[in-house]
Order: C-alpha cells, then sequence, then structure tokens
C-alpha cells in the first residue's frame, strides 16, 4: 500500500469519492523482470541474515535471563529483537510475494492484516526504544545500585508497549481492503467519506506519536545519560563501572540513531502520498503527481533492513553479546572452551622453578644461615593453622631426620644451648638455671 491516487469507486448507491492508496502502481512503469527478480533476492537476503541475527540475539539474551542476569534494559533488547523477528518472519516474504506478482493472489485476510502487523511491530519497536532510554538514564545515573526487577514487571511493560502499538494502528487495519482493478485485484486503503476528516488528523499525527515523539524522547535521554558517564567519579573502583555505563549508553544511542536514520525515507514517502490523496480528493492538482520510484522503492527496503542493522549493531558495540556469540558458537560447533591462561605474578611466578639443593646438615653451617633461616620461616609458621601444627610435629621431625635435614628451629635451639649466647628472657629451660631458693 504505497502508491495512492484519488479514483471515483463505483458502488451500489452510486459514485461517491473515496481515498484510496494503491499498492502496486508505483510499480506499474518498471520493468518486471527487474522488479520480479531484483527486489525479492534482496528481502530475501535481509530476510534470512537477519532471522539468524536476530535469533542469536535472542537466544544469548535469555540465556543470560536463566543464569540470573535478568535487567530491564536487556529485557528491551529482546523485546526490540523480538519485534525485528515478527517483521523478518511475517512481513517480509508476504511484501516480497506481492512484488513478485502483478496482482495481490495472497487472499483477504493477508491484505486486511499485512500493512497493520507491519507498523505495528514498528510502533512497538519505537516505543521500546523510548522505555530503553528512560531505563538506560537510570541506569547511568546510579550505577552502583542494586535494582531488582521482577519477571511479572517485565511483562506488565511489554503488555503495554504492545497494546499502545497494536491500537494506534487500527485504522491501517479497518479501512484495508481488496480491490478489483484492471490489472486485477489489489490491496488498497479505501477511506469512506465519512472517515475522511479524521483520517486527515490521523495521518499527520501518526507520524509524531510513532516516530518523531518516541525517537525525540530516546535521544534526550540517551543524551542526558551520555551528559552522566563523562562526568569522571573520584573513586578509582567506579570508574570500571562508568566505562561500562558509557559503552551501553553508546551502543543504545546508535540503535536509536539507526532507527531514525532507517525509517525517515518512509515517513517521507507517508506524508508525501497523503498530501497528493488530499489534493486530488479536494479537485487541486498537486504538483508531483506521483513519487519517485526509487524513493518508495528504497523507503521500504531500508525499513526492513533495521531490522537486519540493530542485532549487527549490539554485536560490533556490545562486548557481553560478543562473548555470547563465541559461547554459543562453541556449543554450536562443540568445542569445548579452552581454560583461561593464568596470569603471571608475585604468586604465581612465570618461569619454571628450578629445583632447590638441601639444606646442609654439617655443624659449620650453624651460625648465621641458620638464623636467617629461622627468622625467614617465622611469618610463615604463624600462617599454618593450629590443627596442623599439633598434630604435624612429630610427623615432620620424623621425616626430616629420615631425610637427614635439621630444621632451623631445633638447630638454634642446641646451639644457643650448647654456646650460652642466650639470655633471661630468652632462655629455653629457665628451670635449669634456678638455685635451690627458687631464685636464679
Amino acid at each position: 500500500m504505497d502508491k495512492l491516487g484519488g479514483n471515483n469507486a463505483t458502488v451500489v448507491n452510486g459514485s461517491i469519492d473515496m481515498w484510496s492508496f494503491n499498492g502496486h502502481g508505483s510499480f506499474q512503469h518498471l520493468d518486471p523482470r527487474e522488479l520480479r527478480v531484483l527486489v525479492p533476492a534482496i528481502l530475501g537476503f535481509i530476510c534470512v541474515l537477519g532471522v539468524a541475527c536476530n535469533l542469536t540475539a535472542m537466544v544469548i539474551l535469555f540465556s543470560n535471563a536463566h543464569r540470573g542476569k535478568l535487567s530491564l534494559i536487556n529485557s528491551l533488547l529482546f523485546n526490540l529483537m523480538f519485534a525485528d523477528g515478527l517483521v523478518l518472519v511475517f512481513s517480509v516474504p508476504f511484501k516480497a510475494a506481492s512484488f513478485s506478482k502483478a496482482s495481490w493472489d495472497l487472499g483477504w485476510v493477508v491484505c486486511k492484516t499485512a500493512d497493520w502487523f507491519l507498523q505495528s511491530c514498528m510502533a512497538a519497536k519505537s516505543l521500546t526504544v523510548a522505555v530503553m532510554a528512560k531505563a538506560c538514564y537510570r541506569y547511568v545515573s546510579n550505577p552502583t545500585k542494586q535494582v531488582s526487577i521482577h519477571l511479572g514487571s517485565i511483562l506488565v511493560v511489554f503488555f503495554f508497549i504492545w497494546l499502545s502499538a497494536c491500537s494506534v494502528t487500527i485504522p491501517l487495519w479497518l479501512f484495508a481492503t481488496l480491490q478489483r482493478r484492471i490489472r486485477g485485484l489489489v490491496c488498497v486503503l479505501v477511506v469512506p467519506p465519512e472517515a475522511q476528516n479524521f483520517m486527515s488528523v490521523y495521518v499527520k499525527a501518526y507520524p509524531l506519536g510513532v516516530y518523531c515523539a518516541p525517537l525525540s524522547f530516546a535521544l534526550m535521554y540517551f543524551w542526558k545519560a551520555y551528559g552522566q558517564c563523562q562526568r569522571r567519579s573520584s573513586k578509582t573502583q567506579n570508574l570500571r563501572t562508568q566505562i561500562r555505563s558509557r559503552k551501553l549508553t553508546l551502543m543504545l544511542f546508535s540503535l536509536t540513531v539507526a532507527m531514525a536514520i532507517l525509517w525517515l525515507p518512509q515517513w517521507v514517502v507517508w506524508l508525501w502520498e497523503r498530501h497528493i490523496a488530499e489534493k486530488e480528493i479536494e479537485g487541486v492538482k498537486p504538483l508531483v503527481s506521483s513519487l519517485p520510484l526509487l524513493l518508495t522503492l528504497s523507503a521500504q527496503l531500508l525499513t526492513f533492513s533495521l531490522s537486519l542493522v540493530n542485532p549487527l549493531i549490539v554485536l560490533s558495540l556490545s562486548e557481553e553479546f560478543r562473548e555470547g556469540y563465541r559461547g554459543l558458537w562453541r556449543r554450536l560447533t562443540l568445542r569445548k572452551q579452552p581454560p583461561p591462561k593464568p596470569k603471571p605474578g608475585p604468586h604465581k611466578p612465570s618461569a619454571v622453578l628450578s629445583p632447590c639443593p638441601r639444606p646442609e646438615t654439617s655443624v659449620e653451617l650453624r651460625g648465621d644461615n641458620s638464623f636467617r633461616s629461622s627468622s625467614s620461616q617465622g611469618p610463615s609458621k604463624k600462617a599454618q593453622p593450629q590443627t596442623e601444627q599439633g598434630g604435624g610435629d612429630m610427623e615432620i621431625d620424623r621425616v626430616s631426620l629420615k631425610d637427614g635435614i635439621v630444621l632451623p628451629d631445633l638447630e638454634q635451639f642446641w646451639h644457643e644451648r650448647e654456646t650460652g649466647s642466650y639470655n633471661d628472657e630468652n632462655d629455653p629451660v629457665p628451670w635449669e638455671h634456678e638455685n635451690d631458693g627458687g631464685k636464679k
């Protein structure tokens, strides 16, 4: 329903003016071989690749939510990918089929719901982006705050988004019908005279409520969120959170800009068509009787390509999604995830340690070396649990004597006992130096 033209539709009671939007008149001067091959081929490429990308993104978001990473922003991203998937699965194939044939042979039900379904999905995407911008601003304003959201609350948000989107596009479903023309059946939007005043207001208010207002709201909040990200925190531990918030804002802002740019030509065509229809109904010849073919065709292709661009933007700008794509690819190809390589540090040296020689047991080494060994072993022995100290000393002594090793503490004890180099405070056996009266 892209080409419009005023016509006088003859009914039983007489001739009345009707507002008709012909979906195939735009291409009546195009070579059928070019139209029936090129346009369906481009739409088929967009459909196949877009379904694969959106389905993969939805699987990653669902697995993250299943692992406990449920958040409002990820849920809204899931809703955006879901709407893109609906457009690619249910709208693009029918649009490609209608382009490949000269007359409409998809039935009355498809004619009645095709344009309404497409516009409802696009409106749901626009409203989702607006809610996502508000959620992103709240997150960036206080990224360290733990916000718990329940699945029921998310479902309520989804319900109101889709209810609003499907309600605002009801006139497109109400006035769509099949008409028989010279080339056969065509799917058109016919407005009876009693509804022309309503449609004159609707065709101007609909772009404002579905395109201009939500995207302007989203861009405003993304700009404010980016300003919050630019304020550098004085605490070092919050720098990583700020970097993550900035990347998230950039990704969601890119989604909004892509929607605003790729959807804009379709709204230019929408307003232009309705303006021509109003002039023809008033009996005034418009300056341009028909839209340029390239503009009309490009507007539709760009609108459908938006459903492919969205998951590609998320994949290219989100580190979490890139990791999810890699993990999903490993599971699909039955590859085991390689263990993470240990990073070298003070407790994990990168070089292989050479075996240490056994300590000498001769008496000549008892002295400064034994004192240094005892002082270096002191802190490590204090860190051991008390249970190991109590029950493991005898076992350690047996092993050390069996291997010919003299423990440093034991060596220092006998060295001070033989040389008498201890003082009263550090005397290991004070009872040996007490006199008969109990005094030293």
